[in-house]
């Protein structure tokens, strides 16, 4: 059974002749440790795909499921808790709390989950640590770095032990010497078998995945197996040079 699917999914903006199908009947399982890697031109429905997987907008039609549970009617509550608990996100923008440091903004996921402040230190500081950022626990995201961002932005999203990462452009916003670090990152999670979706224009972020999926036009059009593959490989795939 997959860790999460999507069947016949819409969602579609406007109406009449004016009417966008952002995503376009999207058929889609991801199974448990697998790293699925979706790409496309922009404005192709990667995001917005990854926003109904996740329980961040809602469908027009089709069904989501999370571990074999239907989460598309699912009611506000129930989806709140799904997203605390189940499912952890990762954003371009990294979305830290300003005025919390790097240890609370991490524990913030697990108290709201009902941890106590003693457990959810802890977890913080464990996530941390295997980060790379033990060393500043106590800094406000403003004394960070871009990569060191994202890499406090993917500890909150493991905070709670989620079936799921779904990660949404996670290098878009760092240079070349970030973008590595958080690959690297990546590539851990995947060997301890963490279950990613990461929507990506970035072939080397791409390449750690199993599968590579290709949007266009709010439609899937292409899957294909990446296991062992590198990022030459992928490049070969997209038509890009190596």
């Amino acid at each position: 059974m997959s860790v999460l699917s999507a069947r016949g999914l819409q969602k579609a903006y406007g109406d009449g002749e004016g009417r966008v199908r952002a995503v376009d009947g999207v058929d889609l399982d991801v199974f448990a440790g697998e790293t699925v890697a979706i790409m496309g031109p922009s404005g192709c429905g990667k995001s917005t795909l990854l926003h109904l997987l996740g329980g961040l907008d809602r469908p027009s039609g089709g069904e989501v499921s999370l571990n074999g549970r239907r989460i598309d009617n699912a009611s506000e509550n129930v989806l709140a808790k799904i997203r605390r608990t189940d499912v952890g996100f990762v954003f371009q923008a990294f979305h830290l709390l300003e005025e919390l440091t790097a240890v609370e903004n991490v524990e913030l996921s697990a108290l709201m989950a009902g941890r106590s402040p003693r457990a959810a230190r802890r977890r913080a500081l464990e996530l941390l640590d295997q980060v790379g950022l033990a060393e500043r626990a106590q800094f406000l995201p403003s004394a960070l770095s871009g990569g060191q961002r994202q890499r406090v932005a993917v500890a909150r999203a493991l905070s709670n032990e989620p079936l799921v990462v779904l990660a949404d452009e996670p290098t878009g916003n760092l240079d070349s010497a970030a973008t590595m670090d958080v690959l690297q990152l990546f590539e851990q999670l995947h060997e301890q078998g963490q279950t990613l979706v990461i929507v990506t224009h970035d072939a080397r972020i791409a390449a750690t995945a199993d599968r590579l999926l290709t949007m266009r036009d709010g439609a899937v059009v292409d899957e294909t197996r990446l296991t062992g593959g590198t990022t030459g490989q992928l490049g070969a795939l997209l038509g890009l040079e190596d």
